[in-house]
């Protein structure tokens, strides 16, 4: 109960700037929880599927049963759903297809990243109006009549060096999380062109050896 007065004083004393930056401090929470909970539940390669797709010599019931369990916004079911259908198609027109398939599935990857991108710069931008306004507060109580007032001082001190601090920790935790999210959405894309060149390889070796057969 003590923290909880201590941090209430604290932000009272960052005084009206606080607003603005609780809110970036929100945004940049429910971002972060919500590509968290999307890697998590849509992005992630299962060893069972990486180990089948990787044989080349797979079965493709075998591969549409493992694409089955999963849920139907998984990233990698429509990726690989996508070259299923195709399979009996070209190569380039497979290509093409799942060309297709990766932007659209990169672009909800990186959907709200720039607005993290955006908190890192705008967080301590914020905090340092604070600090601004906080010491302009601090030198008009010293310079008002010749008086000092030693609280009203320390107030403005306070208020200035809280709303910095507050900024520093925002725009760092928004920082890391964009780094984080950004190099996870790299390797969700590499590892997705990785199985698609697996798997054109496999239709295009099976084609040639349909072909052979029937010459």
């Amino acid at each position: 109960m003590f923290e909880l007065n201590e941090a209430w004083i604290t932000f009272k004393l960052a005084g009206w700037i606080i607003l603005p930056l609780s809110l970036l401090a929100i945004i940049a929470l429910a971002i972060l929880l919500e590509k968290a909970f999307l890697y998590w539940q849509f992005a992630r390669l299962s060893n069972d599927l990486l180990n089948l797709v990787e044989t080349y010599s797979f079965k493709w019931e075998d591969l549409e049963k493992i694409l089955s369990a999963l849920d139907r916004r998984h990233y990698y079911r429509r990726f690989l759903e996508t070259v299923i259908t195709h399979r009996h198609r070209p190569s380039w027109w497979i290509e093409s297809r799942v060309a297709d398939e990766i932007q659209l599935i990169e672009a909800s990857l990186v959907r709200r990243l720039w607005t993290l991108e955006t908190i890192v710069t705008a967080a301590p931008l914020l905090g340092l109006v604070g600090t601004v306004i906080g010491m302009m507060d601090a030198f008009k109580i010293i310079g008002s009549a010749g008086v000092v007032n030693p609280t009203g001082v320390t107030g403005g001190v306070a208020q200035a060096l809280i709303a910095t601090v507050i900024g520093l920790i925002i725009a760092l935790i928004a920082l890391f999380g964009f780094n984080y999210f950004s190099r996870l959405q790299s390797q969700t894309m590499d590892e997705m062109e990785r199985l698609g060149t697996r798997m054109i390889d496999y239709i295009r070796l099976t084609q040639e050896n349909t072909d052979y057969e029937d010459t």
